[in-house]
């Protein structure tokens, strides 16, 4: 038995009901991404109430934060995400009371080890649900000098490795000139034509896509009345691939095919991105070792093997510049649907509080062993070398 193991979680036990508390009083108080204005304001007085140093705002949002911990001794940072909107309507149906409570929970416990060398840092992240904070904290510089950054999200089965998509949301907007429909050959230029070809050419490129790449699209506008002629069409656009290196080449496709609609029509083709580009998340391997390991010291063994998403996550961003473990917990049997109400109901339920608990030992156990062990760091930082050059040499 590991003496220091058993410390943090007597300490995490000792804490769970204010632990708790965090969870239930977030839940309680559903709040959209920018505007999560009562959730920052109870962790960051909870993180300030047990010693944390703490800045907010942070990188230019108001419900940005960070909170660090300096032990005693000099040493590795390790950073836990804390994640706190909720949905419109639904509330928190994808369970961000409990992500933000656990890496809250997670850090203070591990500020209470008297032999902590190192630094604990909490990094609020708002807005997951609606364009990605992480993205613009990573483009800041909040993880760069970093030996890891930890989270975890409730779900349907217990799982330590995953892997994302990277995503390219790409707004395309064709300009064309107004007609009468009737005399629409005789000066009119049909933006929506424009818009329907590029729909078209997608189609023939999907055939020529991977497993795991996708193009979905909708139209957002196309036009105002049947008896004119479009000058306006717009559409919206999710890119998908396994990896960063191969979506930019699916992106330079993509926007080959939106130029040759326009060139048909002669239109004037405008494109954005209107969202945050998400990088593929990249599980540390030793990370999620560590992490699997400790689940089974707290004696849970139902563990499932490496996942990859359909979707995507700002926390693969956070993967690209150190080494990240993005672990899902079982919430209760693992039959309820994220982004519903039933999801919500569960992560305030008793099923929700018992997740929380597991989730705050595990991330604080992983946690110390990667303050305590810099065998460990090293490893997990020549695995993510490893990786980058491997990703670089099969898109060169």
């Amino acid at each position: 038995m590991d003496y220091q193991k058993e410390q943090i979680i007597k300490i995490a036990e000792y804490l769970h009901k204010d632990i708790w508390s965090l969870a239930a009083e977030i839940g309680s108080h559903p709040e959209e991404g920018y505007k999560e204005y009562y959730a920052t304001k109870v962790l960051v007085g909870f993180l300030r109430k047990h010693g944390f140093q703490v800045s907010c705002p942070l990188a230019g949002m108001d419900t940005a934060f960070k909170a660090g911990f300096q032990g005693q001794q000099g040493g590795a940072r390790v950073i836990y995400l804390a994640e706190y909107d909720a949905l419109p309507e639904i509330g928190h149906g994808c369970g961000h009371n409990l992500i933000g409570a656990a890496g809250v929970g997670a850090a203070v416990v591990l500020s209470k080890m008297e032999d902590l060398a190192g630094e604990v840092v909490v990094i609020g992240s708002p807005a997951e649900e609606t364009s990605g904070a992480k993205v613009t904290l990573t483009e800041a510089g909040l993880f760069d000098q970093a030996s890891a950054a930890l989270m975890f999200h409730p779900g349907s089965c217990n799982v330590a490795e995953i892997a994302s998509l990277a995503l390219d949301a790409i707004e395309v907007v064709y300009h064309g000139k107004s007609a009468h429909m009737a005399v629409a050959d005789s000066g009119g230029i049909n933006a929506l034509e424009a818009l329907l070809d590029l729909f078209n050419r997608i189609e023939k490129l999907r055939r020529k896509l991977g497993r795991a790449e996708r193009i979905d699209g909708i139209i957002v506008e196309g036009g105002k009345s049947p008896n004119i002629v479009p000058d306006k069409a717009v559409a919206r656009f999710y890119l998908r691939a396994a990896k960063r290196e191969r979506l930019n080449q699916i992106r330079q496709k993509f926007l080959e095919c939106a130029y040759k609609a326009a060139d048909k029509v002669h239109a004037k083709l405008e494109w954005r991105y209107y969202e945050f580009s998400y990088d593929e998340m990249v599980t540390n391997y030793h990370l999620a070792h560590t992490f699997r390991t400790n689940l089974r010291y707290l004696g849970i063994t139902d563990i499932e093997p490496a996942q990859t998403m359909v979707g995507s996550v700002d926390m693969g961003n956070v993967s690209q510049v150190v080494p990240a473990l993005h672990a899902y917990l079982r919430l209760g049997n693992g039959t309820e649907v994220p982004h519903t109400v039933e999801f919500a109901q569960a992560v305030l339920s008793e099923a929700g509080e018992r997740v929380l608990a597991t989730a705050v030992k595990a991330l604080a156990l992983t946690g110390w062993d990667v303050l305590t062990n810099s065998e460990l760091r090293q490893k997990m930082h020549q695995e993510m070398l490893q990786k980058k050059r491997y990703a670089r040499s099969n898109f060169d």
